[in-house]
């Protein structure tokens, strides 16, 4: 058994690294190497490994991290912010397009309660190849990709009501096990408070204190665990377990260590993204298909069609522009990897029959295997985007260097123009592909990332640098940020720009003597300029310029101290006087 065990990771690891770099080579993606190489090894292929289905439920374990490593990403604020998308766009499109794919598959021949158990599920997308698409391409945070995310979190969301549809449905002895529908409901919203106080109380108190300790190790350890945590809550009351993981994401999200937990997780997730396609492939009948060509790929290319169609014109209705709009189309047209768990409830509820359940999920893998060429389509649509091949490079491409300057705006090309003119090397590194773009044309290269991210800052030469700028217009960007960074870079002398008097409050508080308000020495120059204009004396001027930066050096000082904006407020200048 265990040299079985062996000989199967081999195998399965094998043709996947073969498979994906042929496909890579051709510009065909990741995604349908690993479905073909897995579609090849299994028993519909070469029979080299069996057991699909099991390595199908273990790999479903990708997806879960695929989404909580999004839920990093989204903290509760920028949620409510989506809520018109999430629950308006996301709930029209599986409605409309549920209903539609139905009616398809009624005209096709089957009875309506099959059509219904069969047609549903084809109006999920599959998240497991969109999200990687836009988060490899930068497109995650843009408009674009928020309003594609919306949609498919609210298709996760749909899943119970899907299931509770199917079991309302069912010609099968009711399990008594299983809960009854509005009982699922209640235990997901109870599920998702409890998880979220979890980590309020407990994870996040348990982050500082890894924090301190240092131990790389432990961050990978809480974050499996609180994925598989959550995962396992979810499956224990019948509910979705990438609901949980994102939950538990999205618990975490206002962590300063989310960084370096993304960091860590981010490998185990491609190894089990990559382990969840092969087994697609590998559940896949090609019989069903060969017996059935023209069903199977007539049907795969109606449920494409019919979901650009209407996603275009639902995204259209909430104002998205029109080659946008068709890019989201193209974007979640194919079927999704929660299809082959409801088209199995629906086989045990007895709507369908086994063979009906593999045909629909070759219609599903058809259309995903599809998707590749779709979002080359979807990228020229979706003017907002990038595509990963046009990316800049990464810091790791970098020299090393005696300052990393972070933000490469109009504050940073003063700053770094500083440092170099006195002969000191300079690491930029910017998020904003256009600005890096605008650089170039001036012969400054910049390097893309995320320079808040302690793994990216240690890509670009963290370790090695003596100082690390911000230069970011980032107004909350703050303590919570700079705690992993000043740990994880004891060595870097730390300057950050500061927005307004709160911000600097805020990380002086932390480290006294690193923030520089954006626009105070400007302001002062002004000052000085408008006196100079009235004719004021140059002893005169001078004089008001030292007082007014000793009162606003005392007042910052007592603010930090108290907390208190207001603070030695008595000393601040008033029209008509001087106090």
């Amino acid at each position: 058994m265990h040299q079985s065990i062996l000989l199967e990771g081999a195998v399965l690891l094998g043709a996947g690294l073969l498979a994906v770099i042929l496909f890579r080579r051709f510009g065909l993606g990741a995604v349908l190497g690993y479905l073909v190489a897995g579609a090849a090894i299994g028993p519909s292929g070469f029979g080299l490994i069996g057991g699909g289905q099991s390595k199908l439920a273990i790999a479903e374990i990708g997806i879960a991290l695929l989404l909580f490593l999004v839920g990093l990403e989204l903290n509760p604020a920028r949620l409510w912010r989506l809520k018109r998308d999430i629950f308006g766009l996301g709930l029209i499109q599986v409605v409309l397009c549920g209903l539609a794919l139905s009616a398809i598959v009624a005209i096709a021949g089957f009875t309506w309660g099959a059509a219904l158990a069969l047609g549903l599920p084809l109006a999920l997308s599959s998240t497991a190849q969109v999200l990687p698409s836009l988060k490899e391409s930068g497109r995650i945070n843009t408009p674009f990709g928020e309003r594609a995310f919306s949609i498919l979190l609210f298709q996760d969301l749909a899943i119970v009501p899907l299931i509770t549809i199917i079991a309302a449905l069912s010609r099968a002895p009711a399990d008594p096990s299983a809960p009854p529908g509005w009982q699922l409901g209640l235990y997901t919203v109870g599920a998702i408070i409890g998880l979220v106080l979890i980590g309020r109380f407990i994870l996040n108190p348990l982050l500082r204190l890894i924090g301190r300790l240092g131990e790389r190790e432990l961050f990978v350890g809480i974050g499996l665990f609180t994925v598989f945590a959550s995962a396992a809550l979810m499956a224990s009351l019948h509910l979705s377990t990438a609901l949980g993981a994102f939950v538990a994401g999205v618990m975490l999200a206002d962590s300063p260590y989310r960084h370096e937990i993304e960091a860590d997780i981010e490998p185990f997730r491609s190894i089990l993204l990559g382990l969840f396609f092969m087994a697609v492939g590998m559940v896949l009948d090609l019989s069903v298909i060969i017996a059935n060509p023209l069903f199977v790929f007539g049907m795969a290319l109606a449920v494409v069609a019919t979901k650009v169609a209407l996603i275009w014109g639902i995204a259209r209705a909430f104002g998205t522009a029109n080659r946008q709009a068709l890019g989201l189309g193209l974007l979640l047209s194919q079927g999704g990897e929660f299809g082959f768990v409801l088209f199995d409830q629906a086989q045990r509820a007895l709507l369908v029959e086994a063979q009906a359940a593999s045909l629909f999920g070759a219609v599903v893998t058809i259309s995903m295997a599809t998707t590749p060429f779709l979002l080359i389509l979807a990228r020229r649509f979706e003017h907002a985007g990038i595509e990963s091949s046009a990316l800049p490079d990464g810091p790791e491409h970098a020299p090393s260097a005696r300052a990393v300057v972070v933000g490469f705006g109009r504050f940073g090309q003063t700053v770094s123009q500083m440092l170099m003119g006195h002969g000191v090397s300079v690491t930029l590194v910017d998020v904003k592909p256009a600005q890096i773009e605008t650089s170039g044309t001036f012969g400054a290269k910049v390097y893309y990332g995320d320079g808040r991210r302690v793994d990216l800052l240690r890509k670009a030469g963290g370790d090695e640098a003596q100082l690390i700028l911000f230069c970011l217009d980032d107004r909350d960007f703050g303590p919570r940020e700079l705690e992993p960074i000043a740990t994880s870079f004891p060595q870097a002398a730390l300057f950050v720009r500061a927005f307004d008097r709160r911000q600097t409050i805020a990380i002086d508080a932390f480290q006294p003597g690193i923030t520089t308000r954006e626009v105070f020495e400007s302001a002062v120059r002004m000052g000085i300029d408008a006196l100079e204009a009235l004719g004021a004396s140059a002893d005169d001027i001078a004089g008001v310029e030292g007082d007014f930066r000793d009162r606003d050096a005392r007042r910052l000082a007592a603010q930090i101290d108290s907390g208190d904006l207001h603070a030695l407020q008595g000393i601040y200048y008033r029209p008509g006087g001087i106090s």
